[in-house]
Order: C-alpha cells, then structure tokens, then sequence
C-alpha cells in the first residue's frame, strides 16, 4: 500500500508540474523580447476597460493581416472577428518584415485608444497603396484601436 500511495504522489505531482507548463511559441523576436504570458488574449476585451485617454500594458495575439509595404515600420493585426487594432514600434526603435501578413503574432505593449488625424489616415493610406480617390474621399477624423508594442514575436 505505502508503494501505491508513493508513486499516486509522485504522478500527482507530475501532473501538477505538467499542467503549469506555459505554452511556448516558437518564432522571431523583433524588438524587445519578452516571456509569453498566460493571460495574453485573442481579443479586444483589454479595450473595453480603458478610458479616450488612458493606455494599458499588456499581451495580444492576433493574425497579421498588413504591413507597411515602404519599411515595415507598422502592422495591422486582427483581434477577433470584428476588431483589427493598428500597431506602431515604441520609439520606431524596430521594423518587422514586409512579407510578415497572415502570420501569428504575440505584442507586448500598451493599448490605448486614437483618433486618427485625417493627414495620418491619408498618409497611411499611401503607405498601402490606396488609389488618390480613395485617399480623396478619407474626409474625417477616426477613432481606432492602437498598439504600441516595445516587442513582437512572430510564430514561424
């Protein structure tokens, strides 16, 4: 009996160990590096705790969908099925590669909110190869959700 109450102990404590385990993405540093946490989120919920004029430092994941196409110097990354945040680099300290779109990608940074000038949305607009029509009709300022990450890693 004293050798199953040992090796019941010893699978316990196994599978304790096993289930704290983070999971690690494997991948590129572009920035700072930074360890993985837990609590990093799919979504825009950090968003909806946060004031016009307030940030939060924070974790997401999220699907690239662009990149700027002159540097590399800003992305955009989906959230969930209807939020797409703007991400910029702390300091314009790092770019990230220009053929990063479709890949996973784990920021670490502040969150916040913007409204975005008009002269910035027709700026990156051209950065994205908008046609002059479509840079024409940008008429009105934009409120959007940001990102200023110290650090990304992109999954391979």
């Amino acid at each position: 009996m004293k050798v199953f109450n040992t090796i019941s102990i010893v699978l316990l404590l196994i599978l304790g160990v096993s289930s704290c385990k983070q999971k690690t993405i494997k991948g590129d540093y572009f920035g700072q590096e930074f360890e993985v946490s837990g609590k990093a989120v799919k979504t825009s919920a950090p968003y909806e705790g946060i004031e016009a004029k307030d940030s939060l430092q924070t974790q997401m994941i999220g699907e690239i969908t662009e990149v700027c196409q002159a540097k590399g110097c800003w992305m955009k990354v989906k959230l969930d099925s209807d939020n797409e945040v703007f991400v910029r680099f702390k300091d314009y300290g790092f770019f990230v590669p220009k053929d990063a779109a479709g890949k996973t990608v784990v920021m670490n940074g502040a969150a916040f909110f913007e409204e975005m000038s008009v002269d910035d949305q027709k700026h990156f607009a051209e950065d994205e190869g908008a046609s002059e029509d479509e840079i024409a009709l940008i008429a009105a300022p934009k409120k959007t959700l940001r990102f200023e990450a110290d650090g990304v890693l992109i999954a391979k």
